[in-house]
């Protein structure tokens, strides 16, 4: 599960075995994880984060989103 970007206690990482999915990020907090589409950039699913943490972490999925693509990219090997 590679770690692509940590701000502040936020990880965005990926796991290996979703690649059969369109391109998205996990984005783990102390509280849980969720999973943002990065095309167009939407939520997938929640597991324990708190709404305002989902605002603020779609907030930072938009204005990361070019490097989260690239990252995908290379990480999918398309």
């Amino acid at each position: 599960m590679p770690t692509v970007l940590r701000i502040g206690n936020l990880r965005f990482h990926f796991y290996s075995d979703e690649l059969s999915e369109p391109a998205h990020i996990h984005v783990a907090n102390p509280d849980g994880e969720c999973k943002f589409w990065l095309v167009p950039v939407r939520l997938a699913s929640n597991h324990g984060v708190k709404p305002h943490d989902l605002r603020r972490i779609e907030i930072l999925v938009f204005a990361n989103r070019s490097l989260l693509n690239q990252a995908y990219e290379k990480f999918d090997g398309r």
